[in-house]
């Protein structure tokens, strides 16, 4: 392993990774206090390799929140489109991946509930933005670059158009343009119903899956049936698997898997443990503890998603069970019972507790500086979106000044990922008025 500029750098198929990390400060409104590190990797393309420094650069916004950015091999998805026109640089935003950990090990050093909770608060994406910021002054001299921003990424990248606009150059959004005022309550009154829709859609598609769902609900109704962590697989965790039913192949890995749940009479290993493989945070703690807070500016969101499920009855199992309907799956819901059922979020109830409760968030968008934009903005909105309502969404694209929008209903919310760069060269190709 070589390196460049003292940093690790390595080739995959056509491709130069350089690996970064950044010291930033975990209050950037206290920049001479405790400081935390930002872990990003560079990826050029192999064709650029000796000409990286004449390209422009491309800041990508992983999804989440709490999530790290892709481990790619090589131009494998969008990526390979990237490569062409950019040097790319794949962010693990704060607290994930390769950045200083934020989660149930590194937490407790921490001391109290209560100084955890009120160390996460500096981890949402106004605080990402200021890394960003951070970051890009180091990288490329001061110049503004280009922000590309999937999901949560792409909250982020409006949060960034609202604060630090002058360092930006482009910003491409796909399937995230958030609701520039809606607050918790009102984005899960809106994703219930979607997610209703595409558990009716997907018995549709597979309409012998109604009754094994029954069965299997039954069964976790009357019966003890455990992860292979511990976990109980309780009736509310089994429904929460509806979370992948809004990407484009998860209707057909949910009916794969619905199809081995039983050996015999009883639920059997490898669902069990294909299960836990989906329902685990292993790979995010902060997307758990964190996912209502991305939507709070002022008020707490009292786990939001737990009481407005209320207003939506057919959710109950145990109607459908008794043949009131089907059951119901839910989606990008966070449940206070996850953090009493999840060994490994077990630790951070007390955490969750506070931060459901926590008031006075700072906001995040600025529609007064949205609606003077000059930044060229073009932003996908996938028309059955079930994750980020594209009612929100239209109106948030009507008030950011000159964003072009493209809703489509060919992709799902995945688009970015599965199209291999087609959506990325809309974009591409839109926010330059070439279309």
């Amino acid at each position: 392993m070589s390196s460049v500029s003292g940093m690790p750098t390595f080739r995959q198929p056509g491709t130069v990774l350089t690996d970064h990390v950044f010291a930033v400060p975990l209050d950037h409104g206290a920049p001479d206090g405790e400081q935390i590190t930002v872990f990003a990797r560079e990826v050029v393309g192999s064709e650029h390799a000796g000409t990286a420094g004449s390209l422009p650069w491309l800041l990508f916004f992983q999804g989440g929140p709490g999530r790290p950015s892709p481990r790619y091999t090589g131009r494998e998805s969008w990526l390979d489109r990237a490569l062409r026109d950019y040097r790319v640089l794949l962010l693990d935003q704060r607290g994930t991946g390769r950045s200083t950990p934020a989660n149930r090990l590194t937490l407790a050093q921490r001391g109290s509930a209560a100084e955890q909770a009120r160390y996460l608060r500096n981890f949402r994406a106004d605080s990402i933005v200021a890394d960003a910021e951070l970051i890009r002054r180091r990288l490329t001299g001061d110049r503004p670059w280009s922000v590309l921003g999937q999901s949560f990424g792409g909250f982020c990248a409006v949060t960034y158009l609202s604060q630090a606009p002058g360092g930006l150059a482009e910003v491409l959004i796909t399937g995230g343009l958030p609701g520039l005022q809606a607050t918790a309550d009102d984005v899960y009154l809106a994703t219930y119903p979607l997610v209703a829709a595409k558990s009716l859609a997907h018995y549709e598609r597979y309409p012998q899956d109604a009754d094994l769902v029954r069965a299997i609900t039954r069964h976790l109704a009357t019966r003890e049936v455990l992860l292979p962590s511990g976990a109980p697989l309780t009736v509310p965790a089994f429904q929460s698997l509806g979370i992948c039913l809004g990407m484009s192949t998860g209707s057909h890995q949910l009916h794969y898997l619905l199809a081995d749940a039983f050996d015999g009479d009883e639920i059997g290993d490898d669902f069990r443990y294909r299960v836990q493989s989906a329902l685990t945070f292993a790979g995010g703690p902060l997307y758990a503890a964190l996912h209502e807070a991305c939507y709070a500016q002022g008020p707490a969101t009292r786990w939001a998603a737990q009481r407005v499920r209320d207003d939506f009855p057919d959710f109950d199992a145990a109607r459908a069970i008794a043949g009131a309907g089907p059951v119901l799956f839910t989606g990008e819901m966070i449940y206070p019972w996850m953090f009493q059922a999840d060994p490994l979020l077990r630790p951070l109830g007390e955490v969750a507790e506070i931060l459901a409760e926590a008031e006075g968030w700072p906001s995040l968008y600025d529609p007064g500086q949205l609606s003077r934009n000059e930044v060229p903005v073009a932003a996908a909105v996938y028309y059955d979106d079930m994750y980020v309502p594209q009612r929100f969404s239209l109106d948030t694209a009507s008030r950011i000044n000159g964003l072009r929008p493209w809703v489509t209903n060919e992709y799902e919310h995945d688009g970015l990922r599965v199209s291999n760069g087609a959506v990325l060269d809309r974009l591409i190709r839109m926010v330059r008025g070439a279309i």
